[in-house]
This record gives C-alpha cells, structure tokens and sequence, in this order.
C-alpha cells in the first residue's frame, strides 16, 4: 500500500510540484491538500481520512491560520503518523519551536527541499513502499 501524504501549503504551484515528486520519486500518493489551518485540522483530524505524512508550510492564507496551529493541532496523533514542515523561514528559533510542537522533522523550501523528499522516500520505503 502506497504512503499517503497530505499537503498543508497554500501556493498551488509549490503544492502540485511537491505532489508530482512524491509520487515519482517516491510512489507516495497525495491524500490531499488544505490552504488553512482550519481545513487542515478538519481533514487531518477526521478518522475517515488515511494520511501517512503531512507536509505543513508555516505561512498560510493571509487569515488563515499557521503552520504552527496545525502542529499544535496533531500533538496527539498515533506514532505512524509523520509530521514535518516545509517552510521558507526555517532559522534556529523556528525548528525549535516546531520540534516542540511535535515536528518529526523541519526543512527550508530555498535549501532542503530534496532532503525533505529524501525523508518521505525513506519512510515510503520503511512502510513497504518503492
């Protein structure tokens, strides 16, 4: 069974790339995508929803939340259940917050997209994947 990973990022752009390449390089499928935190706690939170790895920008929709609220969000989630944030504003202060807020793992877009991809193909690959 394919991992499936759902997207918590609101340029369109980034999201089908990042969607595209998982599945490529990874055989990951995409689950889906929220743009706010609001839509992304609903779809992330609900038991009907299989989702293996979430990918959480920390800049959302202007008024639409954080990254950071969705981290908050799924502190109390089953231990197969990956976290990690993909963010443009990756400093110290920030990937330790986002570790205290549960991050399995925190990336900067502009340096460590490919290590982020890496991370879910090793997962995917853990879980029987490619």
């Amino acid at each position: 069974m394919a991992l499936k990973a759902f997207l918590v990022e609101d340029q369109p752009a980034l999201r089908d790339s990042l969607l595209e390449a998982l599945a490529e390089i990874g055989g990951i499928e995409g689950a889906g995508w929220a743009a706010t935190e609001p839509s992304a706690l609903a779809w992330l939170r609900d038991p009907a929803h299989h989702w293996d790895i979430a990918i959480v920008d920390l800049v959302l929709e202007r008024g639409g939340g954080s990254g950071f609220g969705v981290l908050q969000g799924l502190r109390e989630r089953p231990v197969t259940q990956k976290v990690v944030v993909l963010t443009g504003t990756a400093d110290p202060q920030v990937r330790r917050r986002c570790e205290e807020l549960g991050a399995d793992g925190v990336f900067d877009k502009a340096m460590e997209t490919e290590a982020m991809l890496d991370y879910c193909v090793a997962l995917a690959r853990a879980a029987g994947g490619h």
